[in-house]
């Protein structure tokens, strides 16, 4: 066992050149290491109208990753519940857990996961994510059998529990993850800022409930590492240069940027605002990386660290997910 449980945020990424069903395959291998390696899950995010990004069926996805895995959980991180009706919500996640029961989870945000004329087309109304405490106790009494809609229940029913969770980058998720007696994890791989804070208060006014009995922490924390220290930097600096492409000309129509031209825009007041943003990033060799989680978590007492691998190539992942297994695994057999 790992001192501090470790999991994977796979955000199926479609590379240049490649297709959504090569990102399905590469999620099926990233599971796969993560599974031999002593990963605790794999969690897949619920992202809209992102040509680069494969998880828009989150649910369809979990199931075929389930499919080709043995025995590591496999969930949502997150199913943007405003988005969603909670039965249908129900109904999905009732199915995977009665195909792979013991294996599924359930994160839940209140974010739309896209932008507002893609929420529009998704029919949400603007206000729905007013309704988002309510929408996740109507999902907890349709998975649990104890209906909060008379005359309304979810099928199928799996036999075990679905456990839920709360994901946010806010002191809502976290007095709301604390009023529901659920676990916590909070986006600091991409949204640092208030972390601290969030935790504290998350700890600060737990209330235990059926699914849990004290408070439990999950922070999300940014990996590349490789079998050099030059090696990684290089992952490091292709990934984010594609990442902040990515952001600047989302929506843009043949519109592209130079290396020269991003690296000089990560040099400004606004990108280094981007690049702030994944303040909480390791990188390096397997042992660097293995300091920086350690210190991470030891930071916020983490009960789990879910790590989002960034390296451009699908082998350079997996093998950044294998290297940072065996160096957590290694510490806690020492």
């Amino acid at each position: 066992m790992m001192p501090t449980a470790l999991s994977l945020l796979d955000l199926a990424p479609i590379a240049t050149g490649q297709t959504a069903r090569d990102s399905f395959e590469a999620s099926v291998e990233l599971a796969r290491a993560a599974e031999r390696s002593g990963y605790q899950r794999v969690w897949y995010a619920e992202h809209h109208n992102m040509a680069t990004i494969a998880s828009s069926a989150t649910s369809v996805l979990i199931g075929y990753v389930a499919a080709h895995t043995e025995s590591i959980k496999l969930g949502s991180g997150g199913i943007m519940l405003p988005n969603h009706s909670p039965l249908v919500i129900a109904e999905q996640f009732g199915t995977l857990a009665t195909l792979y029961p013991g294996r599924i989870d359930l994160g839940l945000g209140r974010a739309p996961g896209s932008d507002q004329v893609t929420m529009r087309a998704l029919r949400r109304d603007h206000l729905s994510a007013e309704s988002f405490p309510q929408d996740v106790l109507e999902l907890q009494g349709y998975l649990t059998g104890r209906t909060r809609i008379p005359g309304v229940q979810s099928y199928p029913k799996p036999d075990g529990e679905v456990p839920l969770f709360i994901l946010g980058s806010s002191l809502f998720g976290a007095q709301l993850a604390a009023q529901l007696g659920l676990p916590y994890a909070f986006a600091s791989h991409f949204a640092p800022d208030a972390l601290q804070q969030a935790v504290q208060v998350y700890r600060d006014t737990f209330t235990p409930s059926a699914q849990l009995s004290e408070p439990y922490v999950i922070a999300g924390v940014n990996v590349i590492a490789a079998d050099t220290r030059e090696e990684a930097e290089d992952q490091k600096t292709r990934a984010y240069r594609n990442r902040t492409r990515a952001f600047i000309t989302r929506g843009v129509v043949g519109q592209n940027f130079t290396d020269a031209e991003i690296d000089a825009f990560l040099d400004s007041p606004n990108g280094q605002q981007l690049a702030q943003m994944t303040r909480y990033t390791a990188v390096g060799t397997p042992e660097e990386v293995r300091d920086y989680l350690e210190a991470f978590a030891a930071s916020i007492r983490a009960d789990e660290l879910i790590t989002a691998h960034h390296a451009e190539d699908a082998a350079a992942r997996t093998r950044s997910v294998e290297l940072t297994g065996a160096a957590m695994t290694a510490t806690a057999a020492a």
